[in-house]
């Protein structure tokens, strides 16, 4: 009875291994799709990427790949968690931003390890930001405005797309680089915040260039400064100077997206959605619609898994002490 009972566990031990390599070997079923979560509101800046991404990989690994916005709680937390919930068999992926990198610090009872729950499957893109204002505003250049918001403290505000989306980050930053504290006014994610802005019913807003070009553009909105040390070459933006430049030197935010599974995918499987997604960084139809929204297509090691998680941790470090410094937490 004893070798009976080895010989029948040993059994479906092996079962399972040849059942989850069928699985990998079967990866993308031709009858199956790909859902790919966007932790945010529709017509947002992820969403947007997210998007472009989705109709390249459609390409390169043949099934569809639709997007599924699953938008709430701080940084996106209600749509990782639902990643987490996910079977690990390659048919539910996320695409998600800096917020990755601040969860750690940001909420007090995180139900999830950003170092060890999460697939990593390779870096998209880094977005440059670009700080805009309502088309009402007085100002006209960066000095105007600075000196605009300096003799109107207490007056001024600022929109952001809610807690720890990419934009508060953003404006948190710059006004405590010109150390001057503005009433916030944050929105259930950057398309309603732009409504507004483009409205007149808010002052400011410091968003990703896949949100702001088309507004810039089509001189919707006021443009001040780009968050590079370094001028856009995106035909709408190369003129727009850098905040840097204009002199708030070292000013320098990117957010940037990366792909991602849940934990516990077969290694093959992680190893094909990888390969399509580098293949989508070399997609002549994808660079251009994302370098047509300011973005930077990934073209370093950060597309592997490994360095991908790598610089995400050292985001972590890197914001735990703005955010602590901020004082701003969820629980």
């Amino acid at each position: 009875m004893k070798n009976f009972k080895h010989y029948f566990l040993l059994g479906v031990s092996l079962l399972g291994l040849n059942w989850s390599s069928v699985q990998a070997a079967d990866f993308p079923n031709k009858d199956r799709q790909i859902t790919l979560i966007v932790p945010f509101a529709a017509g947002g800046p992820t969403d947007r990427v997210a998007r472009d991404l989705s109709e390249s990989l459609r390409k390169h690994l043949g099934v569809p790949v639709v997007v599924e916005n699953d938008a709430g709680g701080p940084g996106g937390l209600i749509g990782a968690s639902k990643l987490l919930r996910a079977a690990p068999d390659g048919y539910t992926l996320m695409v998600h931003h800096i917020a990755m990198g601040i969860f750690p610090s940001l909420v007090k009872n995180l139900p999830f390890k950003v170092d060890t729950d999460f697939e990593y499957l390779g870096m998209i893109n880094d977005v440059p930001m670009t700080l805009i204002g309502k088309p009402q505003l007085p100002a006209n250049n960066y000095k105007e405005l600075k000196a605009w918001v300096l003799q109107n403290k207490g007056q001024v505000n600022m929109a952001n797309a809610g807690l720890a989306s990419a934009s508060q980050l953003c404006g948190m930053l710059w006004q405590a680089t010109i150390q001057v504290d503005m009433a916030t006014v944050p929105y259930k994610g950057t398309a309603p915040a732009m409504t507004d802005l483009i409205g007149g019913q808010v002052d400011l807003l410091c968003d990703q260039t896949t949100s702001t070009t088309s507004q810039i553009e089509g001189k919707k909105v006021k443009a001040f400064g780009v968050t590079t040390l370094k001028r856009l070459a995106t035909p709408a933006l190369k003129d727009l100077p850098t905040l840097d430049e204009q002199g708030e030197k070292g000013f320098n935010v990117t957010i940037w997206h990366g792909l991602y599974g849940p934990k516990g995918m077969p290694a093959d499987v992680a190893l094909k959605i990888n390969n399509a997604l580098k293949s989508s960084l070399k997609d002549p139809e994808f660079i251009k619609k994302q370098e047509g929204l300011g973005a930077v297509v990934i073209t370093d090691k950060r597309s592997d898994p490994a360095e991908h998680k790598r610089f995400v941790l050292s985001e972590v470090t890197r914001w735990a002490p703005v955010i602590k410094s901020a004082a701003i937490y969820a629980d």
